[in-house]
């Protein structure tokens, strides 16, 4: 007896209609939708022997989330079986704008209320990176965060960091505080004498160009440190 051929579901229009995202989404909200079906409508479709659904639930497995798939180079994204440099795009324009939209309401704004309100922003991603990365938060006089604007990407040390460059974004969109953060592949947050050197140098500028300095976090593997708590920089 000849065994029945099973059908290999990797379209979305195979699933059953209750089970597509996009028709969930338009039903139920996309509230309703778990991270995997929301790449599945960016995605369209999956590859042979996995649906977009299970494929963008892979993609959530390898890459760690949507935090880890933010953090990858579309480079890297491209290489990876059933994307191309379309989805990749796609994929990476999305939460990006899901990023930008937390920050454009200022009554959604995340609010600073201590070193690890502002900790808890970035850590998750600046720990994963291999290399250096220096961030500043812009803030408001509500301590309401503006933006998160990457200033150096490279070894952070006193030699290579313009002040001047730290202040830029702030003055341009009228931020009257801000954060300074910075990692350390190594994973081990200690500050070095390179750090404690560019932070009073920052501190002093913000003095004269009447921006507070209010911190400045270097960021390890699962902890940080804050400056000014340790009272590095600040006196």
């Amino acid at each position: 007896m000849t065994e029945p051929t099973t059908q290999l579901i990797y379209r979305i229009s195979d699933l059953h209609a209750t089970e597509r995202p996009r028709e969930r989404l338009v039903a139920l909200g996309p509230q309703a939708l778990s991270n995997a079906e929301l790449l599945a409508i960016l995605l369209r479709v999956g590859v042979q022997g996995e649906n977009a659904v299970q494929m963008g639930q892979r993609l959530l497995n390898k890459f760690k989330g949507l935090s880890g798939i933010h953090r990858t180079p579309i480079e890297e994204l491209i290489q990876e079986h059933g994307l191309g440099a379309a989805k990749a795009a796609q994929i990476k324009a999305a939460i990006e704008l899901g990023r930008r939209l937390t920050l454009e309401s200022p009554k959604e704004r995340p609010t600073i209320n201590s070193p690890g309100d502002a900790a808890a922003l970035v850590e998750y991603e600046m720990s994963a990176l291999e290399q250096e990365h220096l961030r500043v938060l812009l803030l408001d006089t509500r301590n309401h965060v503006m933006d998160i604007v990457e200033v150096y990407r490279g070894s952070v040390n006193s030699s290579q960091v313009r002040v001047g460059e730290i202040f830029k974004a702030a003055v341009r969109r009228g931020s009257t505080a801000l954060i300074i953060v910075h990692n350390h592949p190594s994973g081990d947050p200690t500050p070095s004498p390179d750090d404690v050197t560019v932070t009073r140098a920052i501190v002093q500028a913000g003095k004269l160009l009447d921006v507070e300095v209010i911190d400045h976090l270097v960021i390890g593997q699962g902890k940080w440190v804050s400056l000014k708590e340790q009272g590095l920089g600040f006196g």
